[in-house]
């Protein structure tokens, strides 16, 4: 069955993401499945939401299983041919889904369809090595990866390759996306952007801003972390560490410096970034969470 919006789901992963969750399902529209996966044990969020959203499943996770293992929760919950998912700071214009309908159309073997940012400056997927690095505004084109915040998935293609097991758990948050896409791309299969298909993405608003602090902790210990796990992975423990050892060292340098000065917050970030690196280097989960109470 082709791609429409009768044969489509979408699946948001949110954590404390009230402030912006509710503008991305406005933007969806009352037509489509859509699974809500809350990584933590807010039932009267669950309640709220499908009481406001009759189109709407909300999953209560009970725990923070990150983004990777979120979007395996609710995928495999999905009987669709088709997957968009969303982070909940991304609001959708009116064609999007539209738009990646008429693609798909046009171009039938695909893995990963995918909407474009409307910010020209900060565009969501890397181009295929290649002569021609232009991208026309008219037709898809193959990518080589984009950004997890926005992609639709082909399940019956995608179930071949991986298994309904589409995102490497290990990964919390950061590059369980690029990892998905290299596999893809190994896999000798397809990954297209669709420019006529738009969308907004906040950007860094997908837990209440009343947490930053926390969310900046964590996000510098899994960046420097996932870093790591994903070059070993695909090339090697030496060439992860090679690669992360200068960022490492910078990070002791600078914590230093700013124990010196007092400044707890920076202090505290560039503690992060050496205890991911080094967490990593000596091969341990990615263990860390943000230290937030409801």
């Amino acid at each position: 069955m082709s791609l429409s919006r009768q044969n489509l789901s979408i699946v948001i992963v949110t954590y404390k993401s009230e402030a912006v969750l509710y503008d991305c399902i406005n933007s969806i529209g009352n037509d489509i499945e859509i699974i809500v996966i809350e990584n933590s044990n807010n039932i009267k969020f669950k309640e709220n939401l499908e009481k406001n959203y009759l189109n709407v499943t909300c999953v209560i996770s009970l725990k923070n299983l990150g983004m990777g293992s979120g979007n395996n929760l609710g995928i495999k919950r999905i009987k669709n041919d088709y997957i968009l998912i969303l982070n909940p700071d991304v609001i959708l214009e009116n064609s999007t889904i539209d738009e990646l309908i008429n693609a798909s159309k046009k171009i039938q073997n695909y893995a990963i369809l995918a909407p474009i940012s409307s910010d020209i400056d900060y565009p969501n997927y890397k181009i295929l090595k290649s002569k021609n690095k232009t991208v026309d505004i008219r037709e898809p084109k193959k990518v080589r990866s984009i950004d997890g915040f926005a992609m639709l998935l082909n399940k019956k293609k995608l179930d071949k390759i991986f298994f309904k097991e589409y995102f490497d758990e290990n990964f919390f948050m950061y590059l369980e996306n690029d990892d998905l896409c290299k596999r893809i791309i190994d896999a000798n299969e397809d990954i297209y952007i669709v420019p006529t298909s738009k969308i907004k993405h906040l950007g860094g608003k997908a837990v209440d801003k009343k947490y930053n602090d926390e969310v900046e902790f964590s996000r510098n210990w899994h960046w420097i972390w996932s870093k790591f796990y994903y070059n070993e992975k695909h090339f090697g423990y030496l060439n992860a560490f090679l690669k992360g050892l200068p960022k490492f060292l910078s990070s002791l340098i600078k914590y230093i410096f700013y124990s010196i000065l007092r400044k707890k917050f920076k202090q505290k970030v560039y503690l992060n970034r050496a205890s991911g690196f080094f967490n990593a280097a000596k091969k341990k989960p990615s263990w860390y969470r943000p230290d937030i109470k409801d």
